[in-house]
């Protein structure tokens, strides 16, 4: 393409080069039961006359790490505070003959795109800049972005086009515990922390590095039900995969692996949730008769039917 331009004697002149490095964040949002939104940047009218959102970002600073700057952007943009991954994506943009800031000019963009993700609790978008190149931020509805229902820049599509949620592959160890008098299992609810917001689940969690399984759910037990246990043999091996958001607010394809073990607690006991600001707000014990009233979760049903093929196989 050509760069150069006629001067008013004739000659050709060279446009100017401009080069711009920015930092932009793929923000989306998914939770149970709820469509996958993305964080967007409406442009000003100083940008453009018409409707265009984009990806939160901006230009670097000189001496800036791109990360921090992808921090301060969002902030400035949306007024959410955002946490930022390790991978980048890099993008260039050559233009040699572009209309910039009421001058023709030799563009190149160099466009560095990570993936985001914002806490559940932080606020509604908001602009926080004064006559800025943004004019608003909202959470905006994935589907309509992607099929061109609302009008994005080019980066949206192309950042979409390689955007892939985070996969994380998750171990947990989870009790099976009955009370002897009845059969009511003990069961914990999900609080808004987690994934699934008021499901009931077995007691259990995380492994951590190195720790074995049955030590982590003695400790998991401990941690949110108040109550010490005994952990039998194991009864079943479940697995889910699900894409949605994590407790941290990061868009994953989570995939969880869970043993199953049997377990009992003292007789008497009477649980209590002991953990604060945890994933767990309620904890049990539920006879068999009320759990068809309540959401429960699979691992739930994992551990019934492999009771029920345990006694048939008696």
């Amino acid at each position: 393409m050509a760069t150069r331009n006629r001067s008013r004697g004739g000659r050709r002149r060279k446009l100017p080069k401009v080069q711009r490095v920015g930092a932009y964040a793929v923000i989306i949002r998914a939770g149970a039961g709820m469509e996958p939104e993305i964080l967007l940047s409406r442009l000003s009218e100083k940008v453009t006359p018409e409707e265009r959102w984009t990806l939160p970002g901006g230009g670097i600073d000189h001496g800036e790490d791109p990360r921090d700057a992808v921090v301060r952007e969002v902030y400035e943009e949306a007024g959410v505070p955002v946490e930022i991954g390790a991978d980048a994506r890099v993008y260039s943009v050559h233009q040699a003959k572009a209309w910039r800031l009421g001058r023709r000019v030799n563009s190149h963009a160099i466009r560095i795109v990570y993936d985001g993700w914002v806490p559940h609790d932080a606020p509604a978008p908001q602009t926080m800049e004064v006559d800025g190149s943004t004019a608003e931020a909202a959470w905006l509805p994935l589907a309509a972005v992607t099929s061109g229902e609302i009008p994005t820049s080019p980066l949206v599509t192309d950042a979409l086009d390689m955007h892939a949620p985070t996969r994380n592959q998750r171990l947990a160890a989870y009790a099976f515990i009955t009370r002897p008098v009845d059969g009511a299992v003990l069961l914990t609810r999900i609080s808004p922390r987690g994934y699934h917001s008021g499901s009931w689940t077995l007691p259990g969690g995380g492994l951590d590095f190195g720790e074995h399984p049955r030590k982590a759910l003695e400790r998991e037990v401990t941690e949110e039900c108040g109550l010490t246990c005994e952990v039998g043999e194991l009864v079943d091996v479940h697995d889910v995969n699900v894409v949605g958001t994590a407790p941290n607010g990061r868009h994953e394809e989570f995939h969880g692996v869970h043993l199953i073990f049997a377990a009992s607690v003292p007789d008497g006991a009477e649980p209590r949730v002991v953990e604060q600001d945890g994933t767990t707000d309620d904890v049990r014990w539920v006879t068999r008769a009320d759990l068809a009233d309540l959401p429960l979760l699979d691992v739930v049903a994992a551990a019934l039917a492999a009771e029920k093929s345990e006694s048939g196989a008696e």
